[in-house]
């Protein structure tokens, strides 16, 4: 079915709509969760479900130990009796036993399970941080030693005004400015007057395979929403956008939807005002 309307798309814009109505059509089939809300603006939880459950079971026995402790110091609140019971059932130990305190200090192996469990989430968490490192060094060398370098910085400050943000952009951005062409542009023309012009540049289906196949697959999609996974999937549409592609360089234009972009502000230091 797509092929059909591959062929009779007429430009870029044309393309990405079907392509996206492609993959929505696809993750309606497969009962896939698609997100409606747009781009996130806070960093995602990535924490695994059985990191928070070790988590729980080590706040919980924080818990439990600090009230064995308010116990043995003579704490007799029905609270505290109640929650050292709870912990004591299924044994065979009573809280009216003389020797309590005791047995109660032979049940100090909760801070013994407590560093274990942290051990556990450390070494996990050591382990993800190399991953992530090595990754990061194979793709985007510079970015890594940044990363090392220069730690994330989380703006303490009030949030910017958006009015201000839109002032500030808006005059950087959108007056038009007049720029006087010195003399050193008409030397630079007559120096490259004898250098040879490159070939003309062809665009194969073999070339947008390539570097969809390169692109990350769920890197933040463009104003289109469309993510480099359904590139890939949809390769039917290699030879239809090889096409187009070269249509637009060879008329030296492209579409609006290819050059506008949304600007996400990231602190770089404490202070959050434009």
């Amino acid at each position: 079915m797509l092929v059909t309307y591959l062929e009779a798309s007429r430009d870029l814009c044309e393309m990405d709509s079907i392509l996206f109505g492609a993959a929505l059509a696809v993750c309606r089939i497969i009962g896939a969760k698609v997100s409606t809300a747009g781009r996130a603006t806070g960093l995602s939880s990535a924490i695994p479900a059985w990191s928070r459950r070790i988590e729980e079971r080590i706040a919980k026995a924080r818990a439990l130990i600090g009230r064995m402790i308010c116990f043995r110091s003579g704490n007799n609140r029905s609270r505290i009796v109640r929650t050292v019971r709870m912990a004591f059932a299924g044994t065979n130990v009573s809280l009216s036993q003389p020797d309590i305190t005791q047995k109660m200090m032979a049940h100090d192996d909760l801070k013994q399970r407590i560093a274990a469990w942290g051990k556990r989430i450390r070494r996990y968490t050591e382990r993800l941080t190399r991953i992530n490192q090595n990754r990061l060094f194979q793709s985007d060398q510079k970015r890594l030693y940044e990363s090392l370098e220069r730690p994330m910085v989380s703006g303490t400050g009030p949030a910017p005004n958006q009015a201000d943000n839109v002032a500030f952009w808006r005059g950087l951005w959108s007056e038009h400015v007049n720029h006087s062409e010195g003399p050193w542009t008409e030397l630079v023309a007559s120096q490259c007057a004898s250098i040879t012009p490159m070939d003309p540049v062809i665009i194969t289906p073999d070339d947008v395979a390539e570097v969809v196949r390169r692109a990350p697959n769920w890197k933040s999609p463009g104003l289109d929403g469309l993510h480099h996974y359904s590139l890939k999937g949809l390769a039917v549409c290699h030879t239809v956008l090889a096409r187009q592609f070269q249509e637009a360089l060879n008329q030296k234009s492209l579409p609006s939807l290819f050059t506008t972009g949304i600007t996400y502000l990231v602190p770089k230091d404490q202070c959050t005002r434009p």
